[in-house]
């Protein structure tokens, strides 16, 4: 799915791609528990395998909700975990100036939902010359995003996938259309942010809610529909996790749910 990417290696070309991990990078340690467990199950089950955590938390509700250790500190976690486990990393970045200090240290850069349409920053991301993911905004259509992805073209890159996250469902909801995601396959291939598209915004208490308890209906409904990849966040215990707790997996459910989405993909090849 990503061309030339590095590192994604001794996995089955067949399987669909996850990034998987913290939403934040709260600790090394954190990180590094994390990560070595994601590499135990995708290892098994020959996912093509992404490390993902945030180096900074911009988009936050409330000025005293977590937003990060320390930029630098947090990549350099990052950068670690790449060279460690010998697996790509990636992070989200806010400001056209992340672009070329994050392409230091991870393999993909991803654009978040609100910031797709920024065209200084998806410009500055292509420029780096990493893989770029483009998380559709909740406010567009999936056929919206064939001009996202065009700029990044036009900019001398082509490594680029699409993230369904859900669109706008009222004030506190998303929904997820999955005739969006055939459609958004004519412009680059597309993963499905599970766990993100589960979460209710907008809450009076300023903390975004989720239904974790959806994560695998819909995770089974993209892969039969058959997007390329899946995007999960993941924690040992969301309850206490710094960001996006309450729509997060916990750590130790994830390899039961790949063992039943690798059946349903093989099912549908």
């Amino acid at each position: 799915m990503f061309k030339n990417l590095n590192k994604l290696k001794n996995t089955d070309s067949h399987n669909f791609t996850l990034i998987a991990g913290p939403c934040a990078i709260e600790s090394e340690q954190m990180a590094f528990d994390i990560a070595g467990k994601i590499i135990e199950i995708t290892t098994k089950f020959k996912i093509p395998y992404i490390f993902k955590g945030s180096f900074k938390k911009a988009n936050r509700s409330r000025i005293d909700s977590f937003s990060g250790i320390g930029d630098v500190v947090a990549l350099e976690i990052l950068k670690k975990i790449g060279k460690e486990f010998d697996v790509p990393t990636t992070t989200d970045i806010h400001e056209n100036e992340h672009a070329e200090l994050a392409a230091k240290y991870v393999d993909v850069l991803q654009i978040p939902a609100f910031l797709v349409r920024q065209t200084d920053l998806l410009v500055a991301a292509a420029k780096t010359g990493k893989h770029i993911t483009l998380k559709k905004g909740q406010f567009l259509s999936p056929e919206s995003m064939k001009h996202a992805v065009q700029k990044v073209l036009d900019s001398g890159n082509d490594k680029i996938a699409i993230i369904e996250r859900g669109n706008t469902f009222g004030y506190q909801d998303l929904v997820i259309d999955f005739r969006g995601i055939p459609t958004m396959q004519n412009y680059a291939p597309v993963i499905l942010d599970v766990t993100h598209s589960l979460q209710q915004p907008n809450q009076n208490s300023g903390v975004t809610g989720g239904r974790p308890d959806m994560i695998e209906t819909i995770a089974k409904a993209g892969i039969a529909v058959g997007v390329n990849g899946l995007f999960i966040e993941t924690h040992p215990n969301p309850s206490i996790a710094k960001s996006d707790g309450a729509n997060m997996l916990q750590l130790d459910l994830l390899e039961p749910l790949m063992e039943k989405l690798v059946r349903i993909r093989e099912a549908i090849l």
